[in-house]
């Protein structure tokens, strides 16, 4: 767990909290997305978005909408933090995310044409698909008709900022690349990112927020782990009882098959003895 003062913007915590300000927020998503956006409503930072009762919550680093176009923005800070790109799941993470910023903007009353469109963000210090690529786009488009496309309003974007040195990649998403992979500034933008992080470092507000949300991880890692033993002691006993039926089972037949029912009637009323039988059965395998 890195301290307070370690954090950088490439980590969730930080990323969100310099991201809360819709200023920067915009210039970020415009640099990312190479085109203008409208005015921004405040981005909420960390907004948890849970549809039923016992639905899966999640918690997005930032939820920005353009105020005129109704246009979200689900932008998210990904690192492999010792993790496989299996365990991340990214591409179904993606499809949950995306399904749960459109309802949780939707009600009973609106109009399916009233939604905006939808642009899931993952900022990823890793390559997601390993192809090299700095970005990578996905719309819905038709199997049997080439560049025809749903229109449905959703775009999932992954970014992959270890790309930062592509010769075709706009100058000023190179240094925003290379800003979140080594936390040093070299533009205006990335200037101005690194003042809001120096910033919030000294914001106690933010420093006790950033504890309680850790202490909160590690409790549920901690209570995480406990269940994990718990149940795997519980699949541990049931497939110890599992094989100790299979072999009684072959010891039955072992003794039978040699005629010596007295011996097995015997090993049902003498735990030692049941063991020895159990031994001389295994070494003539």
């Amino acid at each position: 767990m890195k301290s307070f003062d370690e954090l950088s913007f490439s980590d969730n915590f930080m990323f969100g909290a310099v991201m809360r300000n819709p200023e920067l927020c915009k210039k970020v998503l415009e640099t990312l997305l190479q085109r203008p956006i409208g005015e921004l409503t405040i981005p909420e930072n960390e907004k948890t978005v849970k549809m039923t009762k016992d639905g899966k919550a999640i918690r997005l680093d930032i939820f920005a909408r353009e105020k005129e176009k109704n246009t979200q923005y689900d932008a998210e800070m990904q690192n492999l933090n010792n993790k496989s790109l299996d365990e991340l799941c990214l591409p179904k993470r993606s499809r949950y995310y995306q399904a749960l910023v459109d309802m949780s903007s939707f009600n009973e009353k609106a109009m399916y044409r009233s939604l905006g469109d939808s642009n899931i963000i993952f900022i990823c210090t890793f390559d997601p698909f390993g192809k090299g690529l700095p970005l990578y786009a996905f719309t819905e488009m038709c199997d049997e008709v080439p560049g025809l496309e749903l229109g449905s309003g959703t775009q999932k974007l992954f970014f992959n900022t270890t790309a930062c040195e592509k010769s075709t990649l706009p100058k000023d998403v190179e240094r925003l690349y290379n800003y979140i992979n080594t936390g040093k500034p070299d533009d205006e933008l990335t200037e101005a990112l690194d003042d809001a992080v120096r910033v919030a470092r000294m914001d106690n507000e933010l420093r006790g927020e950033y504890m309680r949300t850790e202490l909160f991880i590690q409790d549920a890692i901690y209570e995480g782990r406990k269940i994990g033993e718990e149940e795997g002691r519980k699949i541990g006993e049931e497939e110890g009882r599992k094989e100790a039926t299979e072999e009684l089972n072959a010891l039955s037949a072992f003794l039978i098959d040699n005629n010596r029912l007295e011996d097995l009637r015997r090993a049902t009323q003498d735990p030692e003895f049941q063991q020895e039988l159990l031994e001389e059965m295994r070494l003539t395998k």
